[in-house]
C-alpha cells in the first residue's frame, strides 16, 4: 500500500479562496484580522496579544513544517486580496495515509462565510484526490460549539471525546471531540460541498 504523496509545495485555488504556504509575509496581514480574544480561546496557542505573539506563531508553524508534520496556510479572500485566516493540514501520518485539518480561524468578518466551506474542500478534496489519504481528521475543543457545528456541516462523522486530552496555556484541561471523513465517505462529502459553494 503507498504511502502518502507529500510531493512539491501546495497552492490551493478556489472561486473564493486561495490557500498558499504560510510564510513571516503575512503576519501583518493576520494581525489586521486575529487579535481576537474569541480565536484564540480555545486554541493551544494562549491569546495572541499583537504581532509579534503573530510573528512567534508563523515561526513555530515553520519548525513543524520542516519537521515534515504539518503544512500551514495563510487563506487568501480572492475577492480582497486580504488575509482572511489561517489553517494547516497537521498530524501527518504518510504510512498510514492520514491527516488532520486543524489549527483553523478566520478573521471575524470572514465567519460564516463561503471562506470556510471552501477552505474545507479544497483541504479534503486534494487531501483524498492528490495526497491519496485513507483518512482524514479533524479535532475541536468540547466546549467550542460553534466549531463542532461547522465540522458538522461539512458531513464529517463525530466519533467521540477524548477526556483530559489537552491542557490550555491558561491552565484549563481541554476534552477533543474528534470527527472523521474517510476515503469512502469522501464522493458524498465532495457532493455536500460543492452544492452548498453552488448556491
Amino acid at each position: 500500500m503507498a504511502a502518502l504523496n507529500l510531493a512539491g509545495p501546495i497552492v490551493l485555488e478556489g472561486d473564493v479562496v486561495r490557500l498558499e504556504s504560510l510564510n513571516e509575509g503575512h503576519v501583518s496581514g493576520l494581525a489586521a484580522i486575529g487579535i481576537d480574544e474569541d480565536i484564540w480561546r480555545h486554541m493551544l496557542y494562549g491569546q495572541m496579544k499583537g504581532e509579534d505573539d503573530l510573528l512567534l506563531w508563523v515561526r513555530a508553524l515553520l519548525a513543524l513544517a520542516v519537521q515534515g508534520t504539518d503544512i500551514p496556510f495563510a487563506v487568501i479572500h480572492v475577492a480582497s486580496g486580504r488575509v482572511a485566516g489561517a489553517t494547516r493540514y497537521m498530524e501527518i501520518r504518510p504510512a498510514h495515509r492520514g491527516i488532520e485539518i486543524g489549527g483553523t480561524w478566520y478573521g471575524a468578518e470572514f465567519r460564516r462565510t463561503a471562506v470556510n466551506t471552501e477552505c474545507k474542500y479544497l483541504l479534503l478534496r486534494y487531501a483524498f484526490e492528490v495526497m491519496g489519504c485513507i483518512r482524514v481528521q479533524f479535532k475541536t475543543d468540547v466546549r467550542n460549539v460553534r466549531s463542532q457545528r461547522a465540522i458538522e456541516r461539512i458531513g464529517a462523522i463525530r466519533e467521540g471525546i477524548l477526556r483530559n486530552h489537552m491542557i490550555l496555556p491558561d491552565g484549563k484541561i481541554r476534552h477533543s471531540v474528534y470527527y472523521s471523513v474517510l476515503e469512502s465517505e469522501w464522493p458524498a462529502v465532495k457532493l455536500n460541498l460543492e452544492q452548498k459553494l453552488s448556491r
